[in-house]
């Protein structure tokens, strides 16, 4: 008996704690988290986040669709103007201003940084009830899914934390209370299997926008997942990271295939700079490399080798 209850309160006491860090998480995004509608009566809604007090806010590329203006509403009930500053459709992110200023944002933290069973909260207007908070835990990282443009948006992580119509655009929180994702989707008919684009990716996304007006990228014709990069390898390739990305796959005549990279090759180095996972490989691919050689340093059974692969522009 003693024991019995020695375990009860040491499960309430787990409880307590997992409370208190979602509900601290909450109170700390919660208050830059938006609903979101399309202007000039086109209908939709979504949710979104503040990341700047500005005004710039994060969503999904299908929640603004290709409208100029939304609407965008705070918990606290204040409705902004707002107009849409540029769209990704192979990522599904879009950048939004409001007008005026806010004094709470929440800020982007370090995908590169989890590990599957960490807590993940989501906060969104799923269904039309506002501000609602579901949370779960990252249940993989590295996952890929198709975006409305055919393409795949890689580095997706995946959770069971519930989501809903609505929810689309809000935040995937972690337990320290950042922005761990950008909420995307989930898969109808199935039970707790939801998607959010990556932190690090939306990152990109957003600096190529503020920067460009929109994501200009070079391209090698590869699909890859972020994997173990053994000490030994390693060392070999001159790098001193423990992860790298191996290729998923390879596109018939594109710019990787061409210089012979293989299904099952690991990116460890760019032009020496280390590729330790796939958002590191999208953001060296930047369209400052299209038609200039990058020397990829190739880990494969045989040995390392350096394969000369010159990126197009991506259409």
């Amino acid at each position: 008996m003693a024991f019995a209850a020695e375990k009860l309160q040491s499960d309430d006491t787990l409880l307590d704690a997992y409370s208190a860090t979602v509900a601290d998480a909450v109170d700390r995004i919660g208050p830059a988290v938006c609903r979101i509608e399309r202007g000039g009566g086109q209908g939709g809604h979504g949710s979104g986040f503040v990341i700047a007090q500005d005004g710039l806010i994060i969503t999904n590329f299908h929640v603004v669709g290709d409208a100029r203006a939304v609407r965008v509403t705070m918990p606290d009930g204040a409705v902004r103007d707002g107009h849409v500053l540029g769209r990704d459709p192979d990522t599904d992110i879009a950048l939004v201003r409001a007008d005026g200023s806010f004094a709470d944002v929440a800020p982007l933290g370090d995908s590169k940084r989890l590990r599957r069973g960490q807590i993940a909260i989501a906060i969104g207007n799923p269904l039309g009830f506002e501000w609602t908070v579901t949370s779960g835990v990252v249940s993989a990282l590295g996952r890929s899914m198709r975006a409305s443009t055919g393409r795949l948006i890689d580095d997706v992580i995946q959770t069971d934390a519930a989501l809903n119509p609505g929810n689309s655009g809000g935040p995937l929180v972690s337990s320290a209370g950042e922005v761990i994702g950008v909420n995307t989707a989930m898969i109808h008919g199935a039970q707790g299997i939801a998607f959010a684009v990556a932190s690090n990716t939306a990152n990109f996304v957003i600096s190529e926008i503020i920067r460009f007006g929109r994501v200009r990228r070079a391209f090698i014709g590869v699909s890859a997942d972020t994997t173990n990069l053994p000490r030994r390898a390693a060392l070999l390739a001159g790098v001193s990271s423990s992860t790298a990305v191996r290729l998923r796959g390879v596109e018939k005549n594109g710019p990787a295939a061409n210089a012979g990279l293989k299904e099952g090759d690991i990116i460890a180095a760019i032009d020496g700079r280390p590729v330790t996972g796939v958002d590191d490989l999208v953001r060296l691919l930047d369209a400052e490399r299209i038609g200039r050689e990058a020397l990829c340093t190739v880990v494969r059974r045989t040995g390392v080798s350096q394969v000369a692969v010159t990126p197009v522009a991506r259409s």
